[in-house]
């Protein structure tokens, strides 16, 4: 060879060709080649299924002769038992291993003829070892008949296990392929969710931003000085009501101190009258809630006299001068506490118009309307924000996920065409 052909050998080599494959032709190309596969698996087992249905036949004429053939005279009378006792249980197992039906689908034919084989298998070599002197010839054509079926079935395995590796890898390939269609058409419509919820981002944003505005000019506006007035008062009236409540408490401690002592002496006395009207007093004094003013009045013009009269007998000593002030005129007492109740009770009621009249100001009845929808707001992005962020995380996981299942569906591809291929897929 000269220098010229050596060089024109070298420079001639051409790099294989790739074959470029249409992402959507796959499955037609899967079809094509299941298809002939399978037309492959039954060209080539025809002949040992004809092979195999033959030996059947052929086994099965041969037990049935059996059956009905006579014994040799001359064999031992032994043999003889043995081959009585034998041949039924030897004929019923095979006739029951051939009887069984082997379908046309290669797949379920297999089957059918593996277990048939095994079933003769068993049979003759459990009962029907006792008739290889009986029927040497006929247990040797039964030999026979199973070798031949187990020599077709092995080439049938070959065949079948080439059929269902394609089989197998085609529907791999269906899969990654469904997968990709499924990842690509949902990544399609992420665009416009994700576009979707930045849209919403920017809406729930521009809206809070309008709130804080809003509430910013009303709490600066003049509406703000005249609520300032309100709550000034309210103040002034919550602290009237306060020193009401304490000048009506200050009296009633002083009153049921005394009263109380007056019960027990009451009770001594077994006064039953007095102790009822003393301890009526004391609860009505010591509940929390502003008794009826009524009802305090007459419980006080009945427990006053009993209180006076023990402490006018020296019964009750006065420790202090709260309480000689209250006891040195009962029947002003009694004025005194109900005027310190009605007092609370008006300034309850001051403060309760005033606290009505800010709360129905129509500024802050705004104020508060808009908090409450910034708050809902501020929800609803914090929410939308965590669902956009999850949404892109699984975007990014689709698009690094989708690079690797094209590869795995590329080298599978090129398994099943026998050839380097190249799959493409638009749009992607």
């Amino acid at each position: 060879m000269g220098t010229f052909d050596f060089l024109k050998n070298i420079l001639g080599k051409k790099e294989p060709e790739i074959m470029d494959i249409a992402f959507d032709t796959i499955p037609s190309r899967l079809d094509r080649h299941e298809k002939s596969a399978h037309e492959t698996l039954i060209s080539t087992t025809q002949e040992p299924v004809r092979n195999i249905r033959n030996a059947a036949a052929q086994l099965q004429l041969i037990v049935n002769g059996i059956a009905g053939a006579e014994h040799d005279p001359a064999l031992h009378p032994k043999i003889k038992s043995i081959a009585k006792n034998s041949l039924p249980l030897f004929v019923k197992a095979m006739n029951s291993s051939l009887a069984k039906e082997m379908p046309d689908d290669r797949e379920e034919f297999y089957l059918a003829a593996v277990e048939c084989v095994k079933g003769c298998l068993n049979g003759s070599r459990g009962q029907g070892r006792y008739l290889q002197m009986v029927f040497p010839e006929e247990m040797k054509s039964v030999k026979t008949g199973i070798d031949t079926m187990g020599r077709e079935i092995n080439g049938i395995t070959a065949a079948l296990s080439a059929y269902r590796r394609t089989m197998a890898i085609t529907t791999e390939v269906r899969s990654l392929h469904a997968t990709l269609i499924t990842l690509k058409g949902d990544l399609d419509r992420s665009v416009e969710k994700d576009a979707r919820s930045g849209r919403r981002i920017a809406e729930l944003t521009a809206r809070i931003g309008a709130i804080e505005q809003e509430l910013e000019h009303l709490n600066t506006g003049e509406a703000t000085q005249e609520i300032a007035d309100q709550k000034s008062a309210l103040a002034a009236c919550e602290k009237a009501r306060d020193d009401a409540i304490r000048q009506y408490a200050a009296l009633s401690m002083t009153a049921s101190h005394v009263f109380r002592k007056a019960e027990k002496l009451s009770q001594k006395e077994h006064n039953k009258p007095e102790t009822e009207a003393l301890r009526n007093a004391m609860e009505l004094l010591s509940d929390h809630a502003m008794p009826d003013l009524k009802q305090l009045e007459e419980a006080l013009n009945r427990a006053c006299p009993v209180a006076e009269r023990m402490i006018t007998a020296g019964e009750i000593p006065l420790k202090n001068k709260e309480e000689r002030a209250v006891f040195s005129d009962a029947s002003q007492f009694c004025s005194d506490m109900c005027a310190a109740g009605r007092a609370v009770q008006e300034q309850e009621d001051a403060c309760s118009a005033a606290g009505q009249k800010i709360a129905g100001h129509p500024l802050l009845t705004r104020i508060h309307s808009l908090e409450r929808e910034k708050t809902q707001q501020h929800a609803m992005l914090v929410k939308e924000g965590q669902s956009k962020r999850e949404l892109e995380g699984w975007r990014v996981g689709a698009k690094e996920q989708i690079p690797v299942l094209l590869e795995d569906l590329t080298k599978k591809m090129g398994i099943i065409e026998g050839d380097t291929v190249q799959v493409h897929i638009t749009g992607a």
